[in-house]
């Protein structure tokens, strides 16, 4: 009958770590401007650069926030107004963030809302202003444009992205049009409920579903849904994931380990 992809943005077709470390920066400068008084041009080159080792524990972009705010504390002192800097590391942020964010969100008496509105804000301001760096800060994946352009399956874009930032990606790096109406960005609702929507199409009944993520904390999510189990599920190595966490996906029965290459050809 064919087939019918779910496909993550961030981490699956785009590395746009660049762009969200560099927007995350400019947005707390924004939000706590007399923090960044005391950041220099180096600690400033030096948090992006960690960012880049952080990105697998961000689910959504204004995260990047966070982090970036965290990874302030973490190196200057007297500037901590949160109780977890003290001692922390990197490695204790990629192991224990699911705990830290809503301790520090609250000591920092911080709202996602606003973080949310602020970070899209930033990046249209971005945009507008300079659409040829905002774009450049971005790359896809090797041989990904391709395999969207030419896939003869039924694609859909499925990711926490806000959807006007995908769609100007996909149109500017890759040439790729896809209707608004197969790109579920941010305030689609979870993850889980677009799988459950995109099944129930009756245009799609008899079709093999995919679903390529690099989040694993996303998969496991679906896997907790036996409504769902009707899902290929496919975690990209390439993405934004650690080896501990490719590790425990080799171990569960549901989920494919997916090389970048075996992915462009999967579309086609």
């Amino acid at each position: 009958m064919g087939d019918l992809y779910a496909l993550d943005f961030d981490g699956v077709i785009c590395d746009s770590c660049g762009e969200s470390s560099v927007s995350a920066v400019k947005a707390a400068k924004v939000r706590w401007p007399s923090l960044f008084e005391n950041v220099s041009s180096s600690l400033e080159a030096w948090i992006v650069d960690q960012m880049h080792t952080v990105r697998p524990v961000v689910e959504t972009g204004y995260e990047n926030l966070l982090l970036v705010r965290l990874l302030v504390e973490i190196q200057i002192p007297s500037l901590r107004k949160s109780s977890v800097a003290e001692g922390l590391t990197v490695d204790g942020i990629l192991d224990s963030w699911s705990k830290i964010k809503p301790v520090i969100m609250e000591e920092w008496g911080e709202d996602k809302d606003t973080l949310v509105d602020l970070f899209g804000k930033v990046r249209d301001e971005w945009m507008d202003n300079d659409l040829t760096t905002w774009i450049g800060a971005n790359r896809f994946y090797p041989g990904v444009s391709d395999a969207l352009k030419f896939a003869s399956s039924k694609v859909y874009i499925v990711t926490t992205k806000q959807s006007r930032f995908a769609d100007a990606l996909l149109r500017e790096i890759g040439g790729i049009t896809i209707p608004p109406e197969r790109i579920y960005g941010l305030g689609s609702g979870p993850k889980v409920e677009v799988l459950k929507k995109l099944q129930k199409n009756p245009d799609y009944q008899g079709l093999t579903l995919h679903f390529v993520e690099d989040r694993l904390a996303t998969l496991k999510n679906v896997i907790k849904e036996p409504e769902l189990d009707g899902w290929n599920l496919y975690l990209g190595d390439w993405g934004y994931n650690t080896e501990k966490e490719r590790d425990e996906a080799a171990s569960i029965s549901r989920i494919r380990i997916l090389q970048l290459s075996d992915f462009s050809k999967k579309l086609k």
